[in-house]
């Protein structure tokens, strides 16, 4: 049995991954303190929404999709409720391994996971890390559930910062970067939507290519610069602008931020 806590976007998408790889949707819990949101998961998945109590007793994996802010109040109803040997693996960002296990029992093995948005759409990028008694079985369950979503990858906590300012922000990077691609579009007199399929498709196959060719990215860019060309004169500009070193500091002082709330 597995429990989602906390339907908010992510925890719809961990629910519709889970269920799109065969999971029985009596198999599966759902707990949301929002009563309609509870009813409208339960009618659109037909899983059975319940308390977070009973998803706890009931269910062998807890998935854990709340709000950082509310995740000690949300361990301390369930922890009473958890028989020995329970799984549970948190999405929150900023929560460590070490709160999760310090308001759970002793015999509770966690994973601290890092998604991101793309999970939305089934095409997620997640690490995983192990607490101090989550086993090689523990990561490797959670690890089947979260690949549902997307891509997973195993990284030691003490890296879940950099995880968090490379792959759970960066999507908003490189939507910011598409956003001003469009609108240099508009500038030039194309209309917004011609735009904004022109700059979408170019982001979705320059990522293929970079996923799925095995090249550095230096090759890919030099592959599309011809000397004296269009790809120069506009490389030329990002760089008198400082583009590089702005991406840099901008994911370090993500990094530190995450850092931040993981310290509390």
């Amino acid at each position: 049995m597995i429990a989602i806590i906390g339907a908010g976007r992510m925890g719809e998408a961990l629910l519709a991954g889970i269920l799109n790889t065969g999971q029985d949707p009596a198999g599966v819990l759902v707990s949301e303190a929002r009563r309609e949101r509870a009813e409208e998961l339960r009618d659109r998945y037909g899983v059975a929404a319940v308390s977070a109590v009973e998803a706890a007793s009931r269910a062998e994996t807890l998935l854990l999709a709340i709000k950082p802010q509310d995740m000690v109040e949300a361990l301390n109803e369930i922890a009473a409720a958890l028989p020995p040997g329970r799984l549970v693996v948190s999405v929150a960002a900023g929560i460590t391994t070490a709160v999760l296990e310090k308001h759970l029992p002793p015999e509770t093995a966690v994973v601290r996971a890092m998604p991101n948005t793309p999970a939305l759409v089934g095409q997620g990028m997640t690490a995983l890390a192990a607490g101090a008694r989550a086993s090689e079985e523990h990561l490797a369950r959670a690890e089947a559930l979260l690949r549902s979503v997307g891509e997973v990858l195993r990284v030691p906590e003490r890296h879940l910062d950099a995880v968090t300012a490379l792959s759970g922000s960066g999507p908003a990077y490189f939507y910011l970067v598409a956003e001003a691609m469009i609108e240099a579009g508009v500038l030039m007199g194309l209309p917004r939507p011609t735009a904004e399929r022109l700059v979408a498709q170019t982001a979705a196959g320059s990522a293929a290519m970079l996923r799925d060719s095995g090249e550095h990215p230096v090759l890919l860019r030099e592959a599309v610069t011809s000397p004296g060309g269009t790809t120069a004169a506009a490389l030329r500009e990002l760089e008198r602008h400082g583009v590089r070193s702005a991406l840099t500091d901008a994911v370090e002082a993500a990094r530190r931020r995450s850092a931040e709330l993981s310290e509390g």
